[in-house]
């Protein structure tokens, strides 16, 4: 089997959070007091209208979401140096690095009372 070559399940999954950044990119102006509502109907239009599972449609429009939100970013998240407590931020154009703790992006970003957290919801 060649390594090089996408599988099916990949293309799918990469087809499929197509769909879904587009989604979003096109309902977005419609939902700019409220990112949740945009985010449920997306998860919604995929799991309904393209039959993605639940769990996989959550997922995949959570990716789309973060891709979307982070175009013109420079920063990157370095995954192989990232741990389970830690994760490693490189900017490619300065060639800084910035470690931060899970806990302080917990702190700071989900245990506040204003957290904005995409998810699902019924």
């Amino acid at each position: 089997m060649n390594h090089t070559q996408p599988t099916h399940h990949q293309d799918y999954r990469e087809a499929m959070q197509e769909a879904a950044r587009a989604f979003l990119q096109r309902h977005q102006a419609e939902h700019l007091g409220d990112e949740q509502v945009l985010f449920t109907r997306a998860v919604n239009h995929l799991h309904l209208a393209l039959e993605v599972p639940q769990y996989l449609a959550e997922n995949l429009v959570g990716l789309a979401y973060g891709a979307l939100r982070s175009e013109g970013q420079r920063l990157r998240l370095d995954v192989a140096a990232s741990s389970a407590c830690t994760a490693v931020l490189t900017d490619p154009g300065s060639g800084l690095t910035f470690t931060v703790p899970v806990a302080v992006i917990a702190r700071h970003l989900i245990d506040t009372p204003a957290r904005r957290t995409l998810r699902a919801v019924s």
